[in-house]
């Protein structure tokens, strides 16, 4: 879930301990050009002060307008039309021919985002149902195969991190690592069982298991919804990480690492029981060329290229021709001379 709209769901729910009329709106459906993605949500107080966006335009000055007027979901969820023509696209400030639905729904305390937001908070995947007759919510456990559903009568949304990001190290490149993919809703777990890093890491958020990496990547069975970072520089730890991880249908494994510590390692993992076609699915030297030197630019990098494969984007030249060097001792990205 998109860390913007999980604050839209803290301030909904701030607001109404607070005493306040609140409405939550979430985008069901869009039609051409669309500034925000089916699922986005957006909090509007009875004041008109707004959390989260749909559409960044005036579709939200209509909204606070209505919600004010108590003209829109008063009592119970409504559904509501932006857009339809060309004409009221326009008008409504969306892009040419875009058109969006929104489900508006009144926040109280049967709506149970306190609950949501408990789950969310341990890391659970939560599949959140609204009855939009009589405004009952119910959760459940989620999937990662659950996607956002709206049949008229029901609404049906997925909550909490549907995706995984696994560290092998706890070293300062990790932290930073995990700062950030924290900030891109990963669920973050970190596996290293040599004490000396183990023993320091202290980050917030992020699950730490002390075993070793095969076993635990075993026990965690990956999916197309999860990432693996070898960052040890150690080939007795790193190696069966990846051993593990190219086996699975993880969405993305890399290695730190020179190219020569990498084609070295290609040639170790031959020697086990992985094909050629699941060697070639590894990204070493890890992250796309950009200059980096420090590691938080190599953390930067890294989730650059993670994005990229994501979504389907292939790499562009430039990002190809380029030689990474990582030592355990200096890490550097650079152009070759």
């Amino acid at each position: 879930m998109d860390s913007v709209d999980i604050e839209v769901l803290r301030s909904a729910e701030a607001w109404r301990v607070a005493g306040r009329r609140v409405t939550l709106g979430t985008i069901v459906k869009t039609w051409g050009s669309a500034p925000r993605p089916v699922g986005a949500l957006v909090a509007i107080r009875d004041d008109g002060q707004v959390a989260g966006s749909v559409s960044g335009g005036c579709v939200e000055d209509d909204l606070i307008e209505k919600v004010r007027a108590r003209a829109l979901a008063a009592d119970l969820p409504e559904l509501v039309t932006y857009g339809i023509t060309n004409e009221e696209a326009t008008r409504w400030g969306l892009p040419c021919g875009g058109t969006l639905q929104l489900v508006l729904e009144p926040v109280g305390e049967e709506t149970a985002i306190a609950r949501l937001l408990e789950l969310i908070g341990s890391q659970q995947l939560v599949s959140r149902r609204l009855d939009m007759v009589s405004g009952a919510v119910t959760l459940e456990p989620g999937s990662n195969q659950d996607v956002l559903s709206f049949d008229g009568s029901t609404l049906l949304t997925v909550h909490g991190p549907r995706w995984r990001l696994i560290l092998i190290g706890a070293g300062q490149l990790t932290r930073y690592l995990a700062e950030m993919a924290k900030m891109l809703d990963y669920h973050v777990m970190v596996i290293d069982p040599r004490e000396e890093y183990a023993n320091g890491w202290d980050l917030p958020g992020t699950v730490l298991d002390r075993g070793m990496p095969d076993d635990i990547l075993a026990a965690n069975h990956l999916d197309g919804h999860a990432a693996v970072i070898a960052l040890t520089h150690d080939p007795k730890i790193d190696d069966l990480a990846l051993m593990e991880a190219l086996k699975s249908p993880a969405f993305y494994v890399g290695a730190i690492g020179s190219k020569k510590n990498n084609d070295a390692r290609r040639e170790r993992l031959r020697e086990f029981d992985l094909s050629d076609t699941e060697i070639a699915r590894l990204h070493g030297p890890v992250g796309l060329y950009l200059g980096s030197k420090t590691p938080p630019e190599i953390a930067v990098a890294i989730l650059a290229e993670m994005t990229a494969v994501r979504y389907g984007v292939k790499s562009v030249d430039w990002a190809q021709k380029t030689v990474a060097r990582f030592t355990p001792s200096e890490c550097e990205v650079r152009q070759p001379d």
